[in-house]
């Protein structure tokens, strides 16, 4: 009797791993993840003292019932796409290979431009690992309304749903998708869900950031915050969804009075390419040619250049070969180009300086059961966004250059 006994024995024991093993690996399944959602909106441009010059009641609401950050360092350089890519993967431009909104691919022998279709659809451009290829890798669904890289597979995966850019999507339809992405059966329904708005960044370009008109803009994005808090409010799962709320860079004005015409100190066919643009470009130089271009700027005042792999070390850039030969940075508040300075392009608002310009710094704000209430966070870097989402949903992360260190204070 006793030998009968056994082979049932190990068979139950093999049902009981089988179903571990599945709860583990199947969505909806008493996983510790499963009642954890986040949904992580950018609004980009939006600079981190904007919201103190006007009334936000929406965002001091967050502020007072969970997390402020005093502000947030973006990666250099402080461009659009560079510091997305960068939030969805925790890694610094240099390490993620979106070096620029507009670039060379030298190992592709491409150029990637932001309104490229093709290029931003192709997977071979991004590196790292987003973290809604995180997700979907460990068996929670993920959804984009708009964020680079979600367009593209990367490691063959993209988000569960996704959306292809459209700039003309009103931000309340944006909302709304959101809110019924949240409402469909819990085996369908994503539990990451990253979305973008494009203000009041295209404002700033236009008016610049001390206009009245960022700050009427300022009030508008306020109230589509009451309206996201409303519209999550309203759900079953309420209580189980963080909100984030950051953004890509600040914002500073542009004027031609503090202009640098490069024509005067070279010759522009020197240079093989040019990419990126006021204030801060990546150049491959003819053949020969590095030495000459770097020793007619390297004294010029308001700028800076750099030979690939001599940047400051705390920019975390200037290594990969997307950056050609050399990097030049206009200073604070100064601009650059080639001939004599068009008001229309050195007018208004802009960014791309130095992350340590205290204009290119941003905004972070969170609420939910992950973070602590009425907490101030001391400044972080959006290259920590990464491992506080992966840490928050209980995901496995991929190796980053983010710290939690810096960031695990927010929460409970």
């Amino acid at each position: 009797m006793t030998k009968s006994k056994v082979p049932n024995v190990v068979l139950i024991l093999l049902a009981v791993v089988v179903l571990f093993v599945n709860s583990q690996c199947k969505p909806g399944i008493n996983r510790p993840h499963d009642d954890v959602y986040v949904i992580m909106l950018s609004m980009d441009g939006f600079r981190w003292d904007y919201a103190d010059r006007v009334p936000t009641p929406n965002l001091d609401f967050i502020a007072a019932n969970g997390v402020k950050a005093e502000y947030v360092i973006p990666a250099f350089p402080s461009n659009t796409f560079p510091n997305h890519y960068t939030m969805a993967t925790g890694l610094y431009p240099d390490n993620h290979g979106i070096v620029m909104n507009n670039f060379y691919c030298p190992e592709l022998d491409r150029t990637y431009r932001m309104r490229d279709r093709e290029a931003v659809e192709d997977g071979a451009f991004y590196g790292g690992e987003p973290v809604w290829v995180t997700a979907e890798k460990q068996g929670i669904t993920s959804a984009s309304y708009f964020w680079v890289g979600s367009e593209a597979p990367i490691q063959g995966i993209q988000p569960t749903y996704w959306k292809i850019y459209n700039n003309t999507d009103p931000f309340i339809a944006r909302i709304d998708t959101v809110a019924y992405w949240l409402q469909l059966p819990e085996e369908e329904r994503p539990q990451l869900i990253t979305f973008y708005f494009n203000e009041p960044d295209s404002q700033g370009h236009r008016s610049g950031p001390e206009s009245t008109e960022i700050d009427e803009l300022v009030m508008e994005l306020d109230g589509l915050v009451g309206y996201l808090l409303e519209t999550i409010s309203a759900l079953p799962i309420a209580d189980k969804v963080n909100l984030i709320i950051t953004s890509d860079h600040g914002m500073t004005e542009r004027s031609t009075e503090r202009y640098i015409d490069l024509s005067k100190f070279i010759d522009r066919d020197w240079l093989r390419w040019v990419f990126g643009g006021n204030p801060t470009m990546l150049w491959g130089a003819r053949e020969g040619m590095i030495d000459t271009i770097y020793n007619s700027l390297k004294d010029v005042e308001h700028m800076h250049i750099w030979k690939t792999g001599e940047l400051p070390e705390r920019l975390n850039y200037g290594n990969n070969p997307r950056t050609l030969d050399l990097v030049v940075m206009a200073d604070s508040t100064w601009n650059i180009g080639w001939g004599e300075p068009q008001e229309r392009f050195y007018s208004g608002g802009g960014h791309g300086w130095d992350n340590q310009k205290k204009d290119m710094h941003t905004i972070f704000y969170a609420i939910g059961p992950a973070f602590q209430t009425n907490y101030t966070q001391p400044p972080f870097e959006l290259v920590d966004l990464y491992p506080l989402i992966t840490h928050i949903m209980n995901l496995q992360p991929a190796e980053v250059d983010g710290k939690l260190e810096r960031v695990k204070g927010m929460l409970k």
